[in-house]
């Protein structure tokens, strides 16, 4: 007999696509320029294969934040026949952190609904996807071993099993760290305080900040509170599955490379 999972328990993805991605200049004006979610490879946009690879996992309700050139997003979605419509959420202030394009989320979060919280720069094998929805950890980042030097990395470091800091310049000591892919899984009850952090750092002015932050101080939190910690937030270490964050020119051909390496 087939497991039905209860409606309240599934998942609801909310993608980051708002930023202007300006790292990735190419000399093209900025008004006539997409978001690095439409960049294509192998003929099909990331924003695309997001939404393919989510469907087919089983995600039906995806929701998209967008910012700038937002009507190249909603032009794209509607070329998506497949599968359930996308919604959209609108950041008007995207030139500014993206802990923004999550409060403007905070909806999605507060839903009653774990939630698939994913940045939309990044190619990526599917089967990253399915280790972090059939992963067994309430709260789930996704971790790789192989990270370049640097502070451009964000870091998520692990200790005595745990982890214990999550950033592109970690502060707090740690045994060893991966590379974090930008993708998590995040329980209901999380994901709601994850809005209310958002909210709180928008509130206080701290609208400069990543939205890597908040998620951050809920690590930090649980670490500090050893009785109730229950592995609150762990890893699946996907070392060795091809995926790529897109920020920079000489990333867009590493992308390319990678393109036969994905499960297809």
């Amino acid at each position: 007999m087939s497991l039905i999972v209860p409606a309240e328990a599934q998942p609801r993805a909310l993608i980051l696509a708002a930023g202007v991605g300006c790292r990735l200049d190419d000399g093209t004006p900025e008004a006539l320029r997409k978001p690095k979610a439409l960049l294509e490879f192998g003929g099909k946009s990331l924003l695309a294969r997001h939404v393919e690879i989510l469907h087919a996992a089983g995600v039906t309700s995806i929701t998209v934040i967008t910012g700038f050139a937002g009507a190249f997003i909603r032009a794209e979605l509607a070329k998506l026949s497949d599968g359930p419509p996308v919604s959209v959420l609108v950041n008007p202030d995207f030139r500014e952190g993206s802990v923004v394009s999550l409060h403007a989320g905070r909806e999605v979060m507060r839903g009653g609904h774990p939630v698939i919280l994913m940045d939309a720069d990044v190619l990526y094998d599917r089967r990253l996807m399915a280790r972090l929805l059939d992963s067994t950890l309430p709260n789930c980042l996704l971790l790789d071993r192989a990270i370049e030097p640097g502070d451009e990395p964000v870091k998520l470091c692990v200790r005595d099993g745990r982890i214990v800091d999550f950033r592109k310049r970690p502060t707090l000591p740690y045994d060893w760290h991966g590379e974090s892919v930008g993708f998590f899984r995040f329980s209901a009850a999380t994901a709601a305080e994850l809005a209310d952090r958002a909210e709180a750092y928008v509130a206080d002015g701290r609208r400069a900040m990543e939205y890597e932050e908040p998620i951050r101080d809920m690590i930090i939190a649980s670490n500090l509170n050893d009785a109730a910690n229950q592995a609150h937030f762990g890893f699946e270490d996907i070392s060795g599955l091809p995926w790529t964050e897109i920020d920079f020119p000489e990333d867009v051909a590493k992308a390319q490379a990678l393109l036969p390496e994905l499960v297809a």
